[in-house]
């Protein structure tokens, strides 16, 4: 489910902030889906998960969690797994596919399983990479299992020497095969694909362009010739399925539009997408007819699983 989507649900646990790379972003994503949540009704309490998330919200008693969190801890399964041992319902994937979808390498061997064109990648030591070229530049270097752009290099051609990674990465990291183009990306709700947004920056994606006012400019729908538009919409869809995702994930592109269709290539899948009214996902919805109050609640997954609110 996107949202909250049982009919019987009135008081939601919003959960956001966390200990991961992310969590200035996860605080600004609960803290508006819980304002959608109160508009649309429901009894909401918002929760910064800490170690202590379990007593939490055994005192709270919610009827659902809003999992509104980003990377580790929050998006790679784990507090999944608290949810499912504490029996209560909540948003977005299940252990299994957060935890593929997180792990960038499992997702791609995912992704190959089901016909879906990839960048070529390894898995290095973080030692080895500083100390030489790993593959012929171009190249990225990222963690293997963060999100939000965190932690990424890029290697360009005639670069005289391998990167140097920051002590905080970690010590196996992912080598990827630099692939020049547009930034696409498109977004699956429910079991249907919404359409395409092109990201324009003056630079590399990063996390700063992401989160900074002005880094990035979204361009929806993206202006592409019909068959690479439709191409995005049916691999986001089967990367959403491939790795067992529900209710919303946002899958990014890559396109060298001088190789036509042969340029596309999906980079990753994220199942815990942004949630500010102006983040990537919820631009989509509200292109299609969905506002973010009824994202939030699970409307526009499937209007007729939209829950009432409390009287």
């Amino acid at each position: 489910m996107a949202g909250v989507s049982s009919r019987t649900t009135h008081r939601v646990a919003v959960l956001k902030g966390g200990p991961s790379a992310e969590r200035e972003v996860s605080l600004s994503s609960g803290h508006e889906c819980a304002r959608a949540l109160r508009v649309a009704g429901f009894d909401v309490i918002e929760v910064d998960a800490g170690p202590d998330l379990a007593d939490r919200l055994s005192e709270i008693k919610p009827d659902c969690v809003f999992n509104a969190l980003h990377g580790r801890w929050g998006e790679d399964g784990c507090v999944q797994g608290l949810l499912e041992w504490l029996r209560i319902p909540y948003t977005h994937s299940g252990v299994l596919a957060s935890a593929l979808a997180m792990d960038k390498t499992r997702a791609k061997t995912a992704f190959q399983a089901a016909g879906l064109p990839v960048v070529k990648s390894l898995l290095a030591p973080r030692a080895e990479v500083m100390a030489r070229h790993v593959m012929p530049a171009p190249y990225v270097v990222k963690p293997n299992s963060e999100g939000s752009s965190v932690g990424v290099y890029i290697v360009l051609d005639g670069a005289n020497s391998p990167p140097q990674l920051a002590d905080t990465m970690p010590d196996v990291v992912m080598v990827e095969s630099y692939v020049r183009g547009r930034e696409l990306t498109c977004t699956v709700l429910g079991d249907h694909a919404l359409c395409v947004t092109e990201i324009q920056t003056t630079g590399w994606y990063d996390y700063d362009a992401k989160y900074s006012p002005g880094g990035s400019r979204h361009v929806l729908p993206a202006a592409l010739p019909g068959e690479v538009s439709a191409a995005c919409l049916d691999y986001a869809l089967r990367a959403h399925r491939a790795l067992g995702c529900r209710g919303m994930s946002r899958t990014d592109f890559r396109w060298d539009e001088a190789r036509g269709l042969d340029g596309l290539f999906l980079l990753e899948t994220n199942t815990q997408p942004g949630m500010t009214p102006t983040s990537l996902s919820p631009e989509q919805a509200a292109h299609r007819g969905t506002s973010f109050p009824e994202l939030c609640r699970g409307r526009g997954e499937d209007p007729s699983r939209a829950p009432r609110p409390p009287p």
